[in-house]
């Protein structure tokens, strides 16, 4: 058994800089880690990673040889991953090896010793692409996913990043919300939703609301004034009250936030402590 986080989220979201963070942090408690980059368009990734997507399939071969744009080779790429899992599942077993505990020797010690595999345990932390339309669209990184829980027995949990500054722009915000509910619908994983740079959000101007509406996501009526004062968003009124009313009757799709600048010793442990919940 495995424990683990998938990071996924919009381009631009700072997965990569979150898995970097994430990575350093739990050294610094002392988990081991391993980081696995499934983005074939990130060439220079700024952690130490264990396994990478690049010596499967690389984007660039993948575009010229199919005469495809960027989104069309992440689809290919993702597609050959999914029909090449025994790959990945091969670099992934050696960092799983069982500890030796079994259901005919269960006692108070071997529960224990149970108990501190989990922290002896490799941790996983997979750095998906952020295309947004392989985790609301098409089913290859979700059964590569599925392939990975259930052949490798690991558990793991979405990580879902979205970039803070949307919030000062109330129709972004709503087409965020949207994504966050269709991606945690899709995959069907357990799931935390993070609004990323949340240091930056300043620079984009104030927020209609204080910060904890945007992320407790309750009685999105508020936003309807806000964009109608828009010329561009006040003719999909109708549409977005829909959406709003969508998004609440589900009452899924809430925040954590996460600054990234700040020291891992205090953006970390909140962000941990709840996806160990």
């Amino acid at each position: 058994m495995g424990f683990g986080q998938v990071v996924i989220g919009p381009p631009g979201s700072g997965k990569t800089t979150y898995c970097n963070g994430m990575s350093q942090f739990l050294k610094l408690i002392g988990r081991k880690v391993v980081v696995v980059n499934l983005d074939p368009a990130n060439d220079l990734v700024p952690y130490e990673c264990a396994v990478n997507i690049d010596d499967l399939i690389k984007l660039s071969d993948v575009m010229s040889e199919h005469s495809l744009g960027p989104n069309g080779g992440l689809v290919y790429c993702m597609d050959y991953l999914e029909k090449n899992i025994d790959w990945l599942e091969s670099k992934l077993k050696p960092f799983l090896d069982d500890l030796g505990i079994t259901s005919s020797n269960i006692s108070f010690s071997s529960i224990r010793l149970n108990c501190l595999s989990l922290i002896a345990d490799h941790y996983f932390l997979f750095d998906f692409p952020g295309q947004v339309e392989l985790f609301s669209l098409h089913s290859n990184a979700k059964n590569v996913i599925t392939k990975l829980v259930h052949t490798l027995d690991l558990r793991l949990t979405a990580v879902h990043l979205v970039d803070a500054h949307l919030c000062c722009d109330p129709g972004k915000y709503v087409s965020a919300l949207v994504l966050s509910l269709t991606t945690m619908l899709h995959l069907d994983l357990p799931h935390i939703n993070v609004l990323s740079k949340i240091d930056l959000i300043e620079n984009y101007g104030e927020l209609a609301y204080n910060l904890e509406y945007y992320m407790d996501v309750e009685d999105l009526s508020y936003l309807q004034d806000h964009l109608d004062q828009d010329p561009r968003s006040s003719k999909y009124r109708k549409l977005t009250k829909e959406l709003c009313d969508v998004i609440e009757d589900f009452g899924l799709v809430n925040f954590s936030t996460l600054d990234i600048q700040a020291s891992y010793l205090f953006v970390f442990p909140p962000l941990y402590s709840f996806l160990n919940s």
